[in-house]
């Protein structure tokens, strides 16, 4: 299948943050473009603001007769979608042309230089940062994010398509549909077991990926994974590596060593080691766009973040409000160290979210020891995203393994008064499901308290 032959589109769960950068991308090109989604969002009114139809109902009949011509259209669908969904058996019945997201995002940056960003924690910061640096050293580029970069206000970048960024995304081995020139893993902690099995599969996919690149392509990898490539770290002997770290006023100055030269003074605004490692990631991999270093590292401390990474939405005397896309122990306890060295000695509430029934009973335990660390915690019901309910996995089955005292479980209309009644000095809401909708409504009402 050419894409050039292709006129009309038609996502099938175009509400998601990937499937969305996709829309916007074939509306960019002057393709038609239309889908559904099950429920409204913000991403899905932005779509529908640039001339993309979206319905939310599985309804056949609402989809535009335009897209009913299978000659011309390409349909695609986020495995997050099941195949009994009425709309997808639909298509395939008819013998539509059906790819899933990873392979489309193969076809289309198949013939560019492409920078793919991989591993279980710190995709789309990376790429983020790695999409702001590109766009300000000049190179015409084309990305595709997974969250609403702050530098950008989109998902979504096109300022070229000599080169391009993507994430590549471990879930359902999505990532094994691309053949990057460059790629980098940050981390491989186990996850996404309801697809893997185990641990050791998940690292095998990992290698699988490496194996995905372009020939005198380069791979590099945090320090210490068990895979071979450039390296880069803290504080150690990688190939990049940032040393002599000091706190000025919430921004991060260190040292940058390279293979080649060492920038002193290099600055970066994002609280967390693991935001410092992903920018270090991204300054490597845009080095091999040409862009000059100390190009890259000015770019660097004017990047200004993703939304629900780390976003400091209250930051006053009274009050810090952070909101967190953290949905993994891991990702859990690096918020917590990142507030932790920018706001110590400060009392700090934390409000999650589990995400997918799965992922709760595979770590449990990891969950609960992450989570205790808090001066006080509040667990919301689990998100199910697309899971059935499992048996005995509940917010209150992992609230009981929580150790600190100081836990509650609360429903999504107890956020606010429970905020108040605790009156903590640093807030932090985490978690990858719904929570994110209430975070306006918490900003706005705090605003007015604190």
């Amino acid at each position: 299948m050419n894409l050039k032959d292709i006129r009309n589109v038609y996502f099938i769960g175009i509400g998601g943050i990937g499937m969305s950068a996709l829309a916007r991308y074939f509306r960019f090109i002057n393709k038609h473009v239309a889908g559904y989604d099950k429920t409204e969002t913000p991403l899905t009114r932005e779509l529908t603001s640039n001339a993309i139809a979206i319905h939310y109902e599985d309804d056949v009949d609402r989809i535009p007769s335009t897209f009913k011509n299978v000659e011309d259209t390409l349909v695609v669908y986020t495995p997050a979608v099941a195949k009994t969904h009425s709309e997808y058996q639909y298509f395939f019945e008819r013998g539509f042309h059906i790819k899933k997201r990873s392979e489309v995002l193969g076809m289309v940056t198949k013939d560019s230089f492409c920078f793919a960003v991989a591993g279980t924690h710190g995709k789309t910061t990376t790429s983020s940062i790695l999409a702001h640096l590109l766009k300000e050293t000049g190179t015409p580029l084309t990305a595709f994010l997974g969250g609403i970069s702050e530098d950008f206000n989109s998902n979504f970048l096109l300022e070229g398509t000599e080169y391009s960024v993507v994430e590549a995304d471990e879930f359902d081995r999505s990532f094994l549909r691309l053949t990057p020139n460059v790629a980098c893993i940050t981390s491989m902690d186990a996850d996404h077991l309801d697809i893997y099995g185990d641990s050791d599969e998940l690292k095998k996919s990992f290698l699988d990926f490496t194996k995905r690149l372009k020939p005198n392509g380069k791979l590099f990898v945090k320090s210490g994974l068990p895979v071979a490539g450039i390296t880069y770290g803290i504080e150690d002997n990688s190939d990049y590596c940032i040393r002599n770290i000091r706190i000025e006023q919430g921004t991060y100055i260190f040292d940058l060593g390279t293979p080649n030269s060492v920038l002193e003074g290099v600055k970066f605004n994002k609280p967390g080691r693991h935001n410092l490692l992903n920018g270090l990631v991204a300054f490597a991999m845009a080095i091999e766009a040409g862009s000059p270093p100390y190009r890259l590292a000015e770019a660097l401390a004017t990047f200004k973040g993703v939304q629900r990474r780390f976003s400091y939405r209250i930051k006053n005397d009274e009050l810090v409000f952070i909101d967190d896309y953290a949905h993994h122990p891991t990702e859990i306890n690096a918020v917590f160290e990142a507030i932790t060295e920018m706001h110590p000695q400060k009392k700090a509430l934390a409000i999650f979210q589990p995400h997918l029934f799965s992922r709760t009973k595979d770590f449990g335990d990891d969950f609960a020891t992450s989570l205790s660390r808090f001066d006080s915690i509040c667990l919301l019901e689990i998100y199910p995203a697309r899971e059935k309910a499992i048996p005995g996995i509940t917010s209150n089955w992992l609230l009981d393994k929580i150790t600190n005292p100081s836990k509650k479980l609360i429903q999504k209309e107890q956020i606010i008064s429970e905020i108040k009644a605790q009156n903590p000095d640093v807030l932090v809401t985490m978690g990858a499901g719904d929570i994110g909708l209430e975070i306006n409504k918490i900003q706005k009402e705090l605003s007015y308290a604190y």
